[in-house]
């Protein structure tokens, strides 16, 4: 009498499925979360990456020009290739620096040799200049380059009304008071008379403010030691609405608090993480967790803790305060 070969057992028993299985999900939980830092590392060296290159191109600018790039005229106006740098310029730092990012071609659309009149050449130029997205201007971390709307539709006196804008996420370091902008004179033909006393006199702390012309001689208190540019602080709500009051007209206006923020001495004024339903205006500010990126007078670039000190933070705005301040907390 011959014996049956016993059967033999091929694939997985339920439970035994059920364990790989469980297996998997843990370890592809274990896994997201150091995906996602990864990515989140790679985007924060991005905008670390381009936040020098804007202040290189700001220390580009006061080496050929000899002074940092102007605040210009206010938020009325926009960028102007016909009238160059400095004090006559009516555009905001963000506009002087293109030449020295190799965007020249960005910066000279519209030029027809008429610096003391407002063409009709010079209005279509910088409303197609505002519709054209630059990819290092953008924090990676937080949205990409791209033209989104602008329902305020601000009207620059040399521009058309803005209806749609492409994005900026950094600002210039206008000082420890709070500038109080205005849309700036009603034409070109502007002297330091035309500005109000109170924009010019006592508040310009920063590097570049309300017609401004700030030399590296002026930064008293060290390059490595002076704010230059950071990060804006933007609700996330409205990243790409148009509807955020610090983030809602063209990124080549004069100063505004678009493109430019404040380091005064209060809790209100420290840098912080973007978050949802709170929307201050003045603030430097990142969507990064735990510090944003400054970049210094030097070039260097730096993590700023958000709990640094206030008054810590206020020393770092002012160019000349003679404060000696350290940047551990």
């Amino acid at each position: 009498m011959t014996r049956k070969k016993p059967l033999s057992r091929n694939g997985f028993t339920l439970v035994e499925l059920l364990v790989v299985i469980a297996i998997i999900g843990m370890l592809v939980g274990l896994l997201l979360p150091a995906v996602q830092q990864a990515r989140e590392a790679a985007r924060r060296m991005q905008c670390s990456n381009a936040l020098k290159q804007l202040a290189l191109a700001s220390l580009n600018h006061e080496s050929t020009v000899k002074y940092f790039p102007s605040g210009g005229y206010g938020w009325h106006w926009t960028g102007d290739p016909d009238r160059g740098f400095g004090k006559k310029q009516p555009g905001g730092w963000t506009y002087s620096v293109l030449p020295f990012l190799e965007l020249n071609g960005l910066y000279q659309m519209g030029a027809d040799g008429k610096p003391d009149e407002i063409t009709s050449t010079q209005q279509d130029a910088a409303y197609q200049r505002d519709q054209t997205p630059v990819s290092f201007f953008v924090c990676p971390s937080r949205r990409t380059p791209k033209i989104c709307p602008r329902p305020k539709k601000q009207v620059y006196t040399n521009g058309r009304a803005v209806d749609q804008a492409a994005l900026f996420d950094y600002a210039m370091n206008c000082g420890d008071k709070t500038q109080i902008t205005d849309g700036g004179p009603g034409n070109m033909n502007v002297t330091e008379s035309s500005f109000s006393s109170t924009l010019l006199s006592g508040n310009q702390t920063g590097i570049s403010c309300v017609y401004s012309q700030v030399t590296m001689g002026e930064v008293r208190d060290g390059t490595s030691n002076t704010y230059m540019i950071g990060e804006k602080y933007l609700t996330p709500d409205h990243y790409e609405t148009g509807n955020d009051s610090a983030d809602d007209m063209g990124i080549y206006e004069g100063c505004n608090i678009d493109t430019y923020r404040w380091t005064n001495n209060s809790q209100t004024y420290r840098p912080m993480q973007d978050r949802a339903g709170y929307g201050p205006t003045g603030n430097f500010g990142s969507p990064h967790a735990g510090s944003l990126n400054m970049a210094f007078c030097d070039g260097s670039t730096r993590s700023i803790s958000y709990s640094i000190d206030a008054e810590t933070h206020q020393y770092l705005g002012h160019r000349s305060d003679g404060k000696v301040v350290s940047i551990s907390n």
